[in-house]
This record gives C-alpha cells, sequence and structure tokens, in this order.
C-alpha cells in the first residue's frame, strides 16, 4: 500500500508541475497583451497631444481673425473719418479732376497710407478663415482617428481577456478531471494487487486438512 501511495504523490507531482507549466505560458500571453495594451494607449495619447496641438493653432487663427476684423473695422472708421470713404472708381475720378488737391494737400499722401494698410489686412482676413478650415477639418479626422483607436484597443482587450478566461477554465477542468483518472486508476490498481485469490485460499485450506495420498469418503 504505500508503494501505490508513493506512485500516486509521484503522479500527483507531475500533474502538478503540467498545469503550473500551463499557467506560466499563459501569464506569459497576459502580459504580452498587457505591453501590446499600453503602446495602443501610447499611440493614442499622442493623437491626443497632435489634437491639442490643432486646438491651441486653431483657437490662435481665430484670435487673430478676430484682431483683423477689429483692425478692419477701425481702419474703415479711420478713412471715414478723414473723408476717404469713397470707393476706387470715385478716387479715380476725383485724382483725374484733380479737386482733392485743392481742398486739402497732403490728401494723397493720407490716401496712400490707408490704402496700403487695407491692401495689407484684406489678404489675412481672406488666409485666416481658410487656415481654420483646414485646422477643423484636420481636428475632426484625428478625433475620429482616436474614437476609432479607443474602440479597437477596448475591443481588443475584451475578447483576448475573454479568450484566456475560457482557455484557463478549459486547462484547468481537463487537469482535474485527468488528476481523478489517474488517481481512480492507481487506487484501483493498488487495491487489486493486495487482494488474494479466495478460490485459492480454499483450495490450500482443504488440501491441508487430509495427509497426502488420503481420499475423503465423500469425495
Amino acid at each position: 500500500m504505500e508503494k501505490v501511495l508513493q506512485v500516486v504523490s509521484s503522479e500527483i507531482e507531475i500533474i502538478k508541475q503540467d498545469f503550473e507549466k500551463r499557467n506560466s505560458e499563459l501569464r506569459k500571453k497576459i502580459e504580452q497583451l498587457e505591453e501590446e495594451k499600453m503602446h495602443l494607449r501610447l499611440d493614442v495619447d499622442v493623437q491626443k497631444l497632435e489634437i491639442e496641438k490643432l486646438r491651441k493653432e486653431k483657437n490662435k487663427d481665430e484670435e487673430d481673425l478676430d484682431s483683423l476684423k477689429i483692425d478692419y473695422k477701425k481702419l474703415r472708421l479711420s478713412m471715414r473719418t478723414v473723408g476717404l470713404g469713397k470707393n476706387l472708381e470715385k478716387w479715380r475720378q476725383d485724382i483725374r479732376e484733380e479737386k482733392n488737391p485743392q481742398k486739402d494737400p497732403n490728401w494723397l499722401k493720407s490716401f496712400q497710407l490707408i490704402w496700403k494698410s487695407t491692401e495689407t489686412y484684406q489678404p489675412n482676413i481672406v488666409t485666416v478663415p481658410e487656415q481654420r478650415q483646414k485646422y477643423g477639418q484636420r481636428l475632426e479626422r484625428l478625433e475620429q482617428l482616436q474614437r476609432e483607436m479607443q474602440y479597437q484597443l477596448q475591443t481588443q482587450m475584451q475578447e483576448e481577456l475573454t479568450k484566456i478566461q475560457q482557455d484557463m477554465m478549459d486547462k484547468m477542468l481537463e487537469s482535474q478531471r485527468n488528476m481523478m483518472t489517474q488517481l481512480t486508476q492507481l487506487l484501483a490498481g493498488g487495491i487489486d494487487k493486495g487482494k488474494v485469490p479466495m478460490a485459492n485460499i480454499g483450495e490450500d485450506n482443504e488440501e491441508s486438512l487430509y495427509p497426502p495420498g488420503f481420499t475423503p469418503p465423500n469425495a
């Protein structure tokens, strides 16, 4: 019986080592998934930084646009104040007729300065909205990409974790079944080895009652 227990103990140790080996493999797989998850999070963080940068640029462009609008309004007000709120055709007519030099000798110089400022502001006012639209579209694309990456990360991790949990559960159940089967077989084998055949015992006892060569009358 002691030998049987030793064999059972040895088999249990083998099963235990096999189970620990499988658990070690699963732990490594989980660590690998965690590392991949960390890399995906880093990619998402980079996208967040890029989005934040674009938002700042967009806000700056909007501030520049507002500033240009204010300056342009001030410029138009100044033009009206000094009597320069005429259209280009009117100015050409006045120059041809040479009316303004008689009223104000410095009118041409004032006109040139204000007109130059107007030409400087107008292209900027046209350009800034285009830049704002460009940054806005890029920002929308990055935000959409960020949402897709987050969804992909969550879906992938959930699927992998579910698969690992199911795999661990299956292997644990399989190991338990194998252990119980082997224990049952070992115990059954030990009991069979410890048994003595009853028929042989009866025959030996019967032969020992009579001397050799003697046949009972009833036989």
